[in-house]
């Protein structure tokens, strides 16, 4: 479903839509330091464009993206992802759980997940009950309300932080009408503002009791392209001007 849903982004409904979604994340993300940054799903748009982590990793289970590779089980090391980001991924899987148990296996102590959704609770929500389970993409994913996410990463030990929503036009299909009703967008701000037809939140994984000690700058920088699945020179030594020993 994730496949069909990276079509409709291309209409104008999903213009409307991930250029919402790209202006938002894009002051967010760009704020959030570290060395491994993982997107996981639809590949074809870069929503880690702003972020300055020097190893970006797209994930996803085409074969044309950096990495393939099933969501449930990342091929990555524990504790050796800075931030992950989950574009509309929860919301059209089947198991969203068992990603977010990933999520939280790979992530660094103190390093971020942003999930990126539809609110159920919106007139686009409303939509996605008119049309059931025939319904094309979007309105066949398994919305996730705010709330529920909340709760889910306390269960994990996350503290959820920053979070928004937004997109506040009903859910036309022409482009005449989305810029029609693009005066709803300042509105809905200002008076609905839980009700946006999408949204977004950060949370950090948090761990009870740990004293943050930093490694030294150069291992950090060497294990972090270990990481990153991309190959890398070899590290040189000097050579050793010593006389050998007669």
């Amino acid at each position: 479903m994730i496949e069909t849903f990276a079509d409709w982004l291309e209409t104008p409904q999903g213009q409307y839509v991930l250029a919402w979604e790209q202006e938002r994340l894009d002051l967010v993300l760009a704020d959030i330091f570290g060395f491994n940054a993982v997107q996981i799903g639809l590949p074809r748009i870069d929503y880690l464009r702003t972020n300055r982590m020097p190893f970006h990793l797209y994930c996803g289970a085409q074969a044309n993206v950096g990495v393939c590779t099933d969501p449930h089980h990342l091929p990555f090391a524990t504790n050796s992802i800075d931030l992950v980001i989950l574009p509309h991924i929860l919301e059209f899987d089947a198991n969203p759980h068992q990603i977010l148990r990933e999520v939280d296996r790979v992530l660094v102590p103190e390093g971020s997940v942003v999930v990126v959704g539809f609110n159920p609770y919106s007139l686009w929500g409303m939509r996605r009950l008119l049309a059931g389970k025939r319904g094309d993409a979007p309105w066949q994913g398994r919305y996730l309300s705010v709330p529920r996410l909340r709760d889910w990463f306390a269960l994990l030990g996350f503290e959820t932080r920053a979070g928004t929503f937004g997109c506040y036009v009903p859910p036309v299909c022409k482009e005449k009408w989305l810029s029609r009703c693009h005066f709803m967008d300042s509105i809905g701000r200002r008076v609905w503002p839980v009700t946006g037809a999408v949204y977004f939140l950060q949370a950090i994984k948090r761990q009870p009791g740990m004293r943050m000690v930093m490694p030294k700058w150069r291992d950090r920088i060497i294990r972090a392209r270990s990481l990153a699945l991309m190959p890398h020179k070899p590290l040189t030594h000097k050579k050793d001007d010593r006389p050998e020993a007669q």
